[in-house]
């Protein structure tokens, strides 16, 4: 490292890497949050509440397919501008994406328009967090020591976690202070408008941090690719489509437990399941969220202690056991059962989650690493977070939770088959060279 590098102090990058992450995603959740309580009768008033459900979790979905499509554009600038200067951008882009969600006026005042250009922002807002991830990991792992790069990785990945726990308290309390109608009116409209604030701030602790010091080495020598993608798909094309494998399980079990367990727990004609009140089922979710934070760290400071690999292939053995079991232990009526349910997805997402910051970057070679790690982190949105939840519903009306339940265990079980094939990165070194482990 040149002497400016050892100039920066971790604690602001960790900060940068973590306000980063957690507003984006906080953006991104409410949209999930009010698809689940909201949205249908808002944007899809014709459908009906079963069908106009099943049509907001689709514009839900919608943002993973874009996600990909953002990890492949801000990737290729981010392996040839720089990280900082990406992240940057993708901040930007959220905040006025989700901005713009709270000022959509409802189907009944415009009518088809509105839930055309809901899928509109949504589509960018699927860009944004598509590019964002893959930089706010390679801000921290090409800044942290090596011997730490598992503790210094876990801060992007406290993002999602603190995002989701933001997301329920803004919910919980316009639902506590305002009546149903208001709400459905105007007040979910809340959480949208005032994350522009969030957005001000995290582009001040952005703007702070300098760039990595492995990109800078990258630079220096004139090593960047003229097209990351197509590079990092024929040097790395299998490692993309592992690394996505690997990752479905946490996709699938995180936006099981943060989206559709909104509405299977509710007491929403139509389509809730377990009955209960809606201030408590953004409760559980808040348990669940913290609970799946403080997982990230300890499976994060184990990383480093017993390598990465090991520690996502026990995560994703339990899964294939937690996904039946979680809907077995949650029963209609019962408040303690959902959380209890809702606990044991969030502890099995967040032993793989932690780690996965420190080993995607350390999989893929420096010159495409931002496009590569986003890559396969995004094609596990597609296969893990879009497709289950538009074939929940109906395996829930088809065979009842534990349809859902037999469904997450199978992607697990693709999940372990996947990261069986990868190999252990803990001690790769990442100066700017090539990974032992990526072909050149």
């Amino acid at each position: 490292m040149t002497r400016k590098d050892t100039a920066v102090p971790m604690h602001r990058v960790a900060i940068a890497s973590f306000a980063g992450t957690t507003i984006e995603f906080y953006d991104f959740f409410i949209y999930g949050t009010a698809a689940a309580l909201v949205f249908a009768p808002v944007f899809f008033p014709a459908l009906g509440a079963a069908a106009g459900t099943v049509a907001a979790f689709a514009t839900f979905g919608v943002a993973f397919f874009f996600r990909p499509v953002g990890s492949i554009l801000f990737g290729h600038f981010g392996d040839r501008l720089g990280r900082k200067r990406t992240l940057v951008a993708t901040l930007l882009l959220m905040g006025l994406s989700t901005f713009a969600i709270g000022l959509l006026p409802s189907a009944e005042m415009i009518g088809v328009l509105a839930p055309v250009v809901l899928v509109v922002l949504r589509a960018l807002q699927g860009l944004a967090v598509g590019g964002e991830w893959a930089g706010a990991a390679l801000l921290t792992t090409e800044y942290a020591p090596a011997h730490k790069r598992g503790l210094y990785s876990m801060f992007p990945q406290l993002g999602p976690g603190i995002a989701l726990a933001l997301s329920s308290v803004t919910f919980l309390a316009t639902t506590l202070t305002l009546s149903p109608e208001a709400f459905r009116e105007w007040g979910w409209r809340l959480p949208f408008l005032i994350s522009i604030l969030l957005v001000a701030v995290g582009l001040y602790i952005r703007l702070k941090v300098d760039e990595t010091p492995v990109f800078r080495q990258v630079e220096s020598r004139n090593e960047q690719v003229r097209l990351p993608f197509a590079t990092a798909l024929r040097h790395q094309w299998r490692e993309v489509l592992l690394t996505g494998g690997t990752l479905t399980m946490i996709f699938a079990f995180f936006y099981i437990g943060s989206v559709y367990l909104m509405s299977y727990a509710s007491s929403t004609p139509g389509h809730g399941v377990l009955g209960l009140s809606r201030p408590t089922v953004l409760v559980g979710a808040l348990i669940g969220a913290l609970v799946f934070a403080a997982t990230c760290v300890l499976s994060a400071l184990w990383s480093d202690r017993y390598g990465r690999r090991r520690v996502i292939l026990v995560g994703n053995v339990l899964a294939v056991v937690a996904g039946p079991l979680a809907f077995v232990i949650m029963q209609p009526g019962n408040a303690v059962s959902f959380v209890a349910g809702m606990v044991l997805l969030m502890v099995v997402v967040g032993i793989p989650y932690g780690p996965a910051a420190a080993y995607l970057p350390e999989i893929f070679a420096a010159r495409y690493r931002y496009t590569g790690a986003g890559m396969g982190y995004n094609l596990a949105g597609i296969v893990g977070g879009a497709i289950p939840l538009i074939v929940a519903p109906p395996l829930t009306a088809a065979f009842g939770g534990i349809g859902v339940g037999i469904y997450l265990a199978a992607l697990g079980l693709l999940s372990v088959l996947c990261v069986l094939v990868l190999p252990e990165t803990k001690d790769e070194v990442l100066d700017g060279t090539v990974p032992a482990s990526a072909p050149v």
